[in-house]
């Protein structure tokens, strides 16, 4: 919150560059009455010099690096980044084969108390929350209703703010809301304004599901829909937060609702032939080696159907390439940070899952000499091959090697949207409708030639309930994605537990009551009203 209280004056000077071209007075008299009689004028070339500038640079704040958080390392710098630090207390991922030293050992040994108040990645988890609510709370403080009118313009940038708004404000709650106790409720920009205590949590998911509802019915008032461009915020990227928000509050029918809608228009799903990377057994020539990102669905947004949020190479934040991708040069492939999949989780998925081969079977994938260094090093059993790069995307040859990992990045998809249906379905008593929805994710997923998979015939599913299932799936399918494994154990109440995985050099529980992080001192400190979580 320290960040959140700043002069006014910074939104100000975001538009003071247009001031000649509008006729206005000096840049530095720009006054907010003024620049809500321009927007009045109903202008749409007027509307966007004004704001356009801070409409379109919204989505990217999901994208953007974390600012204020006081570390260096770019582990913490970005959404994938401290997801991934989530990841790495759980069970499903398996940080490298031995003690390597590099940064985020700690969190995978549990040597840290990972979620104090003091600690550079909780700190940034909080900067990331209040940075979207804050650009939001710019735009909102000069589009009210009265200004907004019906200008379609106006309203799909209302649209925008309330949709970053309501995204940071459930990251917040999905990190810091504890017990009964929400977050402090902003829903104005304004410097004068009291310091705030913390909301109940059904009234902090009251809030941002009263942004979200408004946001939806604002860009379908503007003719804003299903758009094609990924990048953008629109009906689907609203409703994907919605069915989060909804599931996380427990308001299911309003969840499956949200997820019918974007299912309607995202039906298709990733093929087998473009479902990461392929495990072809232990590797031995530079060929065997070789992982084009272009045929990977998850580092090609054009290959992949089921995207309704990312970005393109070039603007899209590669963190997770960096983390996950065992061919890259720093942290996940040539410092040994191998992201491995638990040996009890992959045992679990059916043989004729094609799911399974984007991971490495039991035994090593062999000696990789890495380009550039160069450097040979012995990439181990387990590894994931399903973000597995060993080169850019869009080159031929052997081109340079240097930009391995750069890709294009998704924060959303379709999948998830399956599996968040059919948990509603079941906590709504539906047994029968989250079956059927998940057999629709299975059935996509069964091999080639292979009899349909369904809940009945997955092996694993065996002495399941339906709740179960869903759980299984979900960590199947988004393994190594927005650190859910973490955020799904502390909705569901399960402790993460490594006993009994045959890779896990590091064992132990991590009881749910650690799921929880604290917040910050730089608010409790700054802000006497916020009470602390512990």
């Amino acid at each position: 919150m320290k960040k959140y209280i700043i002069g006014f004056i910074t939104c100000l000077a975001m538009i003071a560059s247009c001031a000649d071209k509008l006729e206005l007075a000096p840049a530095n008299a720009i006054t907010e009455e003024q620049i809500k009689e321009l927007l009045a004028s109903g202008d749409n070339a007027t509307i966007d010099k004004v704001l356009g500038g801070m409409a379109n640079s919204l989505p990217l704040r999901i994208n953007a690096e974390v600012d204020q958080h006081g570390g260096a390392n770019p582990m913490i710098n970005s959404l994938f980044g401290v997801d991934y630090m989530h990841s790495l207390v759980g069970n499903d991922i398996v940080f490298g084969a031995r003690s390597t030293g590099i940064f985020g050992s700690d969190y995978y040994q549990r040597t840290v108390l990972f979620h104090s108040g003091e600690l550079e990645t909780t700190t940034s988890h909080w900067c990331f929350g209040w940075s979207c609510i804050t650009q939001a709370n710019k735009l909102l403080a000069l589009l009210t209703d009265e200004v907004v009118g019906s200008n379609a313009k106006m309203q799909e940038y209302k649209a925008r703010a309330l949709t970053l708004r309501s995204y940071g404000y459930n990251h917040l709650m999905e990190n810091f809301g504890n017990g009964t106790l929400g977050i402090m409720l902003y829903d104005t920009y304004s410097i004068s304004q009291p310091k705030k205590a913390r909301a109940s949590m059904t009234d902090t998911y009251d809030f941002i599901k009263g942004d979200l509802q408004q946001a939806i019915a604002l860009f379908t008032e503007a003719g804003v829909g299903y758009t094609a461009d990924v990048r953008d915020f629109d009906l689907a990227v609203a409703n994907f937060i919605l069915a989060r928000v909804s599931l996380c509050s427990g308001d299911y029918a309003t969840a499956i609702s949200a997820c019918d809608r974007i299912l309607d228009q995202y039906p298709q799903l990733i093929d087998e032939t473009h479902y990461g990377g392929k495990d072809r057994g232990p590797a031995v020539t530079d060929a065997e080696f070789e992982f084009r990102p272009d045929d990977n669905a998850f580092l090609n947004n054009a290959i992949n159907p089921e995207v309704i949020f990312g970005f393109p190479k070039g603007v899209g934040n590669v963190g997770r390439n960096t983390y996950l991708n065992i061919f890259g040069r720093r942290y996940g492939g040539m410092d040994e940070g191998f992201a491995r999949i638990d040996s009890r989780l992959y045992n679990k998925i059916a043989d004729d899952d094609f799911r399974k081969a984007s991971f490495q079977g039991a035994s090593d994938l062999g000696d990789y000499t890495y380009p550039v260094t160069p450097q040979t090093i012995t990439i181990p059993s387990y590894v994931n091959l399903k973000f597995a790069s060993t080169h850019p995307l869009g080159t031929l040859g052997d081109d340079d090697r240097t930009y391995v990992g750069e890709t294009d990045c998704y924060y959303m998809r379709t999948s998830e949207v399956i599996l968040m249906k059919a948990e509603a379905q079941v906590q709504s008593n539906n047994d029968p409708g989250a079956r059927a929805t998940l057999n629709t994710l299975l059935a996509a997923r069964t091999k080639a030639g292979a009899p349909t998979l369904t809940v009945d015939n997955y092996p694993a599913h065996a002495g399941l309930n339906t709740l179960g299932m869903v759980q299984l799936q979900s960590r199947i399918e988004m393994w190594g994605e927005g650190g859910l494994e973490y955020y799904n154990n502390r909705r569901w109440n399960i402790p993460a537990d490594r006993s009994g995985a045959t890779n896990h050099y590091a064992t132990g529980t991590l009881p749910v009551s650690s799921m929880t992080r604290e917040i910050p001192l730089m608010e409790t400190m700054w802000n006497p009203n916020c009470q602390k979580n512990f």
